[in-house]
């Protein structure tokens, strides 16, 4: 829990300066060096004493779920900007988004899964689905394209960037140009099932952090 969980008063305007201060220092320290980036580190980038930096966070792993907890709702606010675009090509736009922003914070992806909660699993393959339908009913996706099969291409970019790390940064955005066009109108339909909404409730379960019983999405 940060002080303002903890404190209902409103932080004054320099601690408010701080914690932003903080927060993006640790997002550039822990994408670059991953979550074992000590605190110290974090404090010099920021520009802060290390002090400021404990004030804020009692301790790393409060500073990383404040990071990811903010990652994620930049997820579902991309969806849904992507969402209300209305045209159809929602999807692309988001998946593209999506991909540079794992890319960006590759150094410590595996928490963005990890410690991802149920409710913003549910909430942006919710989202997903509705881009889904969104760029079939206007004909850019083939109508036999599950949602299944758009988030085993979510789960293919995270596994590329992770795989590909600083060497080869960009793989992701051929993989993603690939799958984009075999999804696409005028390509014909596979006749293999896809994944189900339950094989893939059952997929996130499986994900699960042992420590914080959190699914992936």
């Amino acid at each position: 829990m940060t002080e303002q969980d903890g404190d209902a008063r409103p932080l004054r305007r320099d601690a408010v300066r701080n914690q932003q201060l903080i927060v993006d220092a640790a997002r550039q320290i822990v994408s670059e060096f991953g979550t074992d980036a000590s605190m110290e580190l974090i404090a010099s980038r920021a520009g802060v004493g290390v002090g400021t930096v404990y004030r804020r966070f009692p301790g790393k792993e409060a500073l990383v779920d404040e990071l990811i907890r903010l990652i994620h709702g930049e997820h579902i606010n991309a969806a849904r900007l992507a969402l209300a675009r209305g045209d159809g090509n929602g999807m692309e736009r988001f998946l593209r988004e999506l991909g540079r922003s794992l890319g960006e914070h590759r150094g410590f992806g595996d928490k963005l899964v990890s410690r991802s909660n149920a409710a913003y699993a549910d909430q942006l393959r919710s989202l997903v689905g509705a881009l889904l339908l969104q760029a079939q009913e206007h004909g850019r996706v083939r109508p036999d394209i599950t949602l299944g099969d758009v988030m085993t291409t979510v789960w293919a970019i995270r596994g590329i960037i992770t795989t590909s790390g600083s060497v080869a940064p960009h793989a992701w955005q051929r993989h993603l140009d690939i799958q984009l066009a075999g999804m696409g109108s005028t390509t014909s339909p596979s006749d293999r099932p896809g994944i189900s909404t339950e094989e893939l409730g059952r997929i996130s379960g499986a994900n699960r952090d042992p420590d914080t019983e959190s699914p992936c999405c």
